[in-house]
């Protein structure tokens, strides 16, 4: 058991060191004092955690760019508009403050190609766009509102289809008929835990988040102690659960090790909704620490072995019948 831990720690350190990467900063001259314009846009991105040359990716249907600022429509000539289209790629060409415009300040030019390029409101363009990597369109995937409550009719629905079925069949399932591995268990946990965090920071420190959306990394080092908390959960998860598919794979036949697979899978998706939704309203963080007292207690209680077998030492969970070689254990 203990060299099993070791090996997964193993994998979760290489894991880790392997998503991190070494910056060299570029050297700047003694002295050097940064212009007005250099000024505003540090300024800049700061507070919206983008600048010029940075990616984004179209998903609403479609979006109009105007070819000239609202300064200038006051002009006898007006260009068309231009389109853009979901999944085109764009990149942030130019931003222009404008105090006086009344619906947003904040201009931005961003541009497919040479030819198709053109002017947008920021709180027009951020409705409709997301940054150009995968990690931040899986967050904004799982930060939307309609999708998270659609999600949680449809894991709802299949949990209890799944574990009425478990029942049914008399099959193994976490926190009331385990297999004897405490892997299952503290993966759920980790997940409940990880849900409760992710909450938690998008309450208390939102920007943070919002800048790790803008400039997403797997590295927990690289980020701010909260965050790299957070990924470490999420890499966490990941270990655990390849320890947990080991377990389930060797104390299990195939047909029931896929059944108690997918009884882990809805319970695991059930606590991510919960524990994700609760912890807005600040419900999340009792019905955590409940959560972590019931499963510890119904894994201790039911599930982990006292005995062990005196002829074939496998472990038991009770004296009598060894169910593997038949031997009477008192």
């Amino acid at each position: 058991m203990l060299n099993r831990v070791r090996y997964y720690l193993f994998l979760a350190v290489s894991a880790i060191l392997m998503t991190g990467c070494y910056q060299t900063e570029s050297e700047t001259p003694d002295g050097w004092i940064p212009t007005e314009e250099q000024l505003d846009s540090i300024s800049f991105y700061t507070t919206h955690h983008y600048s010029q040359n940075y990616n984004f990716v179209v998903e609403a249907d479609s979006l109009e760019l105007l070819q000239q600022q609202s300064i200038e429509l006051g002009n006898e000539v007006s260009l068309p508009p231009v389109m853009v289209y979901k999944d085109d790629r764009l990149v942030v060409a130019d931003i222009v403050m404008l105090p006086s415009d009344p619906v947003d300040s904040v201009w931005v030019q961003v541009a497919r190609d040479e030819e198709t390029i053109g002017w947008i409101h920021e709180s027009d363009m951020l409705m409709s766009v997301a940054p150009d990597n995968l990690i931040s369109r899986f967050i904004d995937s799982f930060s939307d509102t309609h999708l998270l409550i659609m999600l949680s009719i449809v894991v709802l629905s299949l949990a209890l289809f799944v574990v009425n079925s478990l029942y049914r069949y008399n099959a193994k399932i976490v926190h009331f008929r385990d297999i004897n591995s405490f892997y299952p268990t503290l993966l759920a946990l980790l997940v409940s835990a990880s849900a409760v965090f992710y909450s938690t920071i998008q309450l208390v420190d939102p920007e943070s988040w919002r800048h790790f959306y803008y400039h997403p990394t797997l590295n927990p080092f690289s980020v701010p102690f909260h965050l790299g908390m957070f990924l470490s959960s999420v890499w966490a998860i990941l270990i655990i659960g390849i320890a947990t598919l080991d377990d389930i794979h060797r104390k299990l036949p195939a047909g029931q090790g896929l059944m108690y697979f997918l009884g882990l899978a809805a319970v695991c998706s059930v606590d991510y909704v919960v524990f994700s939704v609760s912890t807005l309203y600040f419900i999340g963080y009792p019905l955590l620490v409940a959560y972590i007292i019931f499963a510890l207690w119904s894994y201790f209680m039911y599930s982990s072995s006292r005995y062990i077998c005196g002829n074939c030492g496998h472990p038991l969970q009770e004296k009598g019948i060894c169910p593997h070689c038949g031997v009477r254990n008192v």
